[in-house]
């Protein structure tokens, strides 16, 4: 027997359709809007749909599993059917740990949870503690992003369904890798998307790049937000995910005095005492606002991390020269110099690029550095360019080595993205399968007209054409010859020399100190008795003594004279004597 259950409060007659039949469903006395039935012969495995005042059969807003699709009948499943073998697991630390950004369905040919556990061990070579997921709640058509799901209680079959993402989760266990899912309570995809018909999941009040803004503080939010305060709590729960990374949380519009990331995070605290297990949710915020990771008892939303964009345009900027668009508030050491000690650029200064005032400023003394991701590549920063182009199709080696030698000694939780380790000859492109002509049409047509008008003159790959997917599938004969092989090598280097320097983990913004050159493209890095020496230019640098060598990316690197001689391009990892 199965108890079907949804929330439709608009709906005068609610009916379930299951083991080949309809079934009339009851208001639930007690809890407004509910309707419920229960079906003697479904269980698990059982397809059904809901159908409201006798219109046509819908997926569960709830679904746990659809096997057909996210047009078609979703599929009891039961959670507790699954054989865990992580008993012992309890969680990592975000402070001291090392993140990975892995696309399910690109990181291997297969694409899949199962193809995706057999390059484990790569991850654990490398260093590795985290690892990020981008989204897998399913979405229209077999490959995509994944930020346009609009089934978000079910796992993207193509990938292997929720039984894969279990296997998957398992095995990093054993690994000793936990694992962090990217989540999107912001808006839901176009193509799929039934949650209107059901209630005001939906609310014209607020408007966001994607529509009108989710409903967290209208008429009827309190429905709303315990649907995604679920939905959360169930990765974490019954996926024993260790994390959720929020996607752009300034789009989630909520002007209730307890905004619902505050309400999520107690309620993340609570699960984490009840499993005994380490939980985290990490913010994507363009606010600039620290008091996303600012406790609750000293007036923020409880938040442990978010990513920092400003270091990542910091660094790019300063790495490829690039100053168009939002880069043009970056680029300079001074620039990358700030955002090494006080993680924002925009603290409450002027942005030419937003033609006002943004940010404000981190509390240095109280606010640990582990609460911000540092990072030089990840999925939107090279997806959203035209060509899907990495910093392996703009640098050069030398350059490289200097960009992760910052992110992985920099005071913040780093973060690599898959295939930045061996420079990847891949692009990771923007891909869409929407199979509905119209929504294909426009989003191909959109992208182009998009990337016209910000004055790119190249060809833009066409988002929804297979080969553009398919471009942008890791190849992994790469990291086994040269010269990826070496810039491989270079980060392994990098995690281990973090992992035993203590300096290079000390999450205290107080300890860090930059020196820089303008003219000469130079800046040194001192975190305790560490030094980090990097040289920008193509020409050598000299900057002042730096102490014995524990990493050097150039064999030329040499003292004299109290002074440290970098190669042009290069970077170096000091202890003072």
């Amino acid at each position: 027997m199965t108890r079907f259950e949804v929330w439709a409060p608009k709906a005068g007659r609610v009916e379930v359709e299951a083991a080949g039949s309809l079934h009339a469903m009851e208001p639930i006395p007690g809890r407004p809007g509910w309707w419920a039935a229960e079906v003697p012969d479904a269980g698990h495995g059982t397809d059904y749909g809901f159908r409201l005042d006798g219109g046509d059969v819908l997926p569960d807003p709830r679904s746990r599993r659809q096997p057909y699709g996210v047009h078609g009948r979703s599929q009891v499943y039961e959670h507790h059917r699954h054989q865990w073998h992580d008993q012992g697991w309890h969680g990592r630390p975000l402070a001291g740990s090392v993140l990975y950004e892995l696309h399910v369905g690109t990181f291997t040919p297969e694409g899949t949870f199962d193809a995706a556990i057999g390059r484990l061990d790569h991850l654990v070579e490398l260093g590795i503690d985290i690892v990020e997921l981008l989204p897998v709640a399913a979405f229209s058509g077999h490959h995509g992003w994944g930020y346009d799901g609009v089934d978000l209680w079910a796992v993207h079959e193509p990938y292997g369904g929720p039984d894969g993402l279990k296997r998957f989760v398992d095995a990093c266990h054993g690994r000793g890798l936990a694992v962090v899912l990217d989540v999107v309570y912001n808006h839901l995809g176009p193509s799929g998307n039934y949650l209107g018909p059901y209630g005001p999941y939906f609310t014209s009040a607020h408007q966001t790049p994607w529509g009108p803004a989710v409903n967290f503080d209208q008429a009827d939010s309190d429905e709303v937000r315990a649907f995604v305060i679920e939905n959360a709590l169930s990765w974490l729960r019954d996926f024993h995910i260790d994390g959720l990374r929020l996607d752009a949380v300034h789009a989630i519009r909520d002007d209730r005095a307890v905004h619902v990331l505050e309400e999520l995070s107690a309620e993340v605290e609570a699960l984490s005492a009840h499993l005994g297990r380490e939980l985290v949710l990490i913010a994507e915020s363009d606010l600039n606002d620290p008091r996303l990771v600012t406790s609750r008892d000293a007036g923020g939303l409880g938040l442990d991390a978010q990513w920092s964009d400003d270091f990542h345009h910091a660094l790019h900027a300063a790495l490829t020269g690039e100053r168009q668009g939002y880069y043009c508030d970056f680029g300079s050491m001074a620039v990358l110099a700030k955002t090494l000690t006080e993680v924002f650029r925009h603290d409450g200064g002027w942005s030419r690029f937003r033609g006002r005032r943004h940010g404000r400023p981190v509390d240095r003394l109280r606010t640990p550095a582990h609460r911000f991701l540092g990072y030089l590549q990840n999925h939107d920063q090279v997806g959203n360019r035209a060509a899907g182009d990495r910093q392996s199709a703009v640098l050069d080696a030398g350059l490289l080595k200097v960009g992760a030698a910052l992110v992985l000694t920099a005071p913040f939780t780093p973060m690599l993205f898959m295939g930045e380790e061996w420079g990847a000859g891949t692009p990771w492109c923007y891909f869409t399968d929407h199979p509905e002509p119209e929504l294909a049409r426009a989003v191909t047509e959109g992208r182009r007209r998009e990337f016209s008008r910000h004055g790119w003159a190249g060809e833009v790959p066409d988002p929804q054409a297979e080969q553009t997917y398919r471009r942008s599938i890791l190849d992994w004969s790469e990291p086994g010859r040269e010269p990826h092989r070496e810039l491989l090598d270079w980060h392994r280097a990098l995690i281990a020399l973090r992992r035993r320097t203590p300096e290079l983990t000390d999450p205290r913004l107080t300890r860090v100190s930059v020196s820089y050159d303008e003219d000469a493209r130079w800046l040194v890095m001192r975190r305790g008795a560490v030094t980090v020496a990097a040289a920008f230019g193509p020409g050598e640098a000299v900057v002042p003594e730096c102490g014995e060598p524990l990493l050097v990316s150039d064999p030329g690197v040499r003292a004299e004279s109290g002074t440290t001689r970098l190669p042009g391009a290069s970077v170096a990892v000091f202890r003072r004597k």
